[in-house]
């Protein structure tokens, strides 16, 4: 997979017997995952593209029909695959809005501009998200915009932050 593929989700189970899969969501709102078509399906070395012919919110579980499966059996086979799309299908952020995949592998560095690693991944703990930057040590650096966080710029692939190193 050259292109540059988020993950968005993986096919969990089947749904009826007309071919239709249950798929665990990552996306927010979780039935968001509906909007993206084609789907790349990787498990292991294997991948392949699908088109999304509809889908619906059942219960608390995301089903969807993809393109010329109609069969129980052959839904079955895709249970365990994990679902990507590529960067392009996103819609473009708003200025000072990030997808957190285009946070992830920044360079993070103090205002002072001393280094204290690369941004690993994000919580949502409720009060506000935080970055996990990974280093010399672990630092877990709450994501307040204008705040702690000062600058991000995912071009250059720097994010600047005011936070003391030895905290």
């Amino acid at each position: 997979m050259s292109e540059q593929y988020i993950s968005v989700g993986k096919i969990s189970g089947i749904f009826g017997i007309k071919g239709w899969v249950k798929v665990f969501s990552f996306t927010d709102p979780r039935e968001n995952i509906l909007t993206y078509s084609p789907w790349v399906l990787k498990k292991g070395d294997k991948t392949k593209t699908v088109n999304v012919a509809g889908g619906q919110l059942q219960g608390k579980t995301i089903v969807a029909q993809l393109a010329g499966l109609n069969d129980r059996d052959h839904a079955a086979e895709l249970m365990g695959w994990d679902i990507f799309i590529t960067q392009d299908q996103l819609p473009k952020t708003a200025k000072g809005e990030y997808y957190w995949s285009e946070l992830i592998g920044l360079n993070v560095e103090t205002v002072q501009g001393v280094q204290l690693g690369v941004v690993d991944s994000l919580l949502e703990t409720g009060a506000n998200d935080v970055i996990i930057v990974q280093g010399e040590r672990e630092r877990v650096i709450p994501f307040l915009q204008g705040q702690t966080i000062i600058s991000v710029d995912v071009d250059a692939g720097r994010m600047i932050v005011d936070w003391d190193p030895e905290f």
